[in-house]
């Protein structure tokens, strides 16, 4: 079954930019959509962005949308989470999530086989 690790996060001034990373083992990675989520302090999980299994769809939250881009390298068996123009109500712990039925870009988590163990991102004012 695949397992996830997430990297990339940090502390950042608003209007920064990071880039976190979704490295896939243990699996074939072209066989799950990916989605990412966060969780802010006191708040539920939130659906944040998503990409299909070949990378040529991306899907977003309204909140991220024109800041976020979405992405993965099947070869590397990566997904990528690049955030752009970063505000302080983006300040969460960042998770990926793998799902082979799809269901994840819409927000589904049902699906869901893997998580990553999430990475903090700090946005400061």
């Amino acid at each position: 079954q695949v397992q996830l690790v997430e990297s990339g996060g940090g502390l950042v001034q608003a209007g920064g930019s990071l880039r976190l990373s979704c490295a896939a083992s243990g699996g074939t990675f072209s066989r799950y959509c990916v989605g990412w989520f966060r969780q802010a302090p006191g708040k539920e999980r939130e659906f944040v962005a998503a990409i299909e299994w070949m990378g040529n769809q991306p899907y977003y939250a309204d909140s991220v949308k024109g800041r976020f881009s979405v992405s993965r390298d099947n070869n590397k068996n990566t997904a990528y989470l690049e955030m752009n123009s970063l505000k302080p109500e983006d300040t969460a712990v960042y998770y990926c999530a793998a799902d082979p039925s799809g269901s994840v870009v819409a927000g589904r988590t049902g699906n869901v086989e893997a998580w990553g163990q999430g990475t903090l991102v700090t946005v400061s004012s």
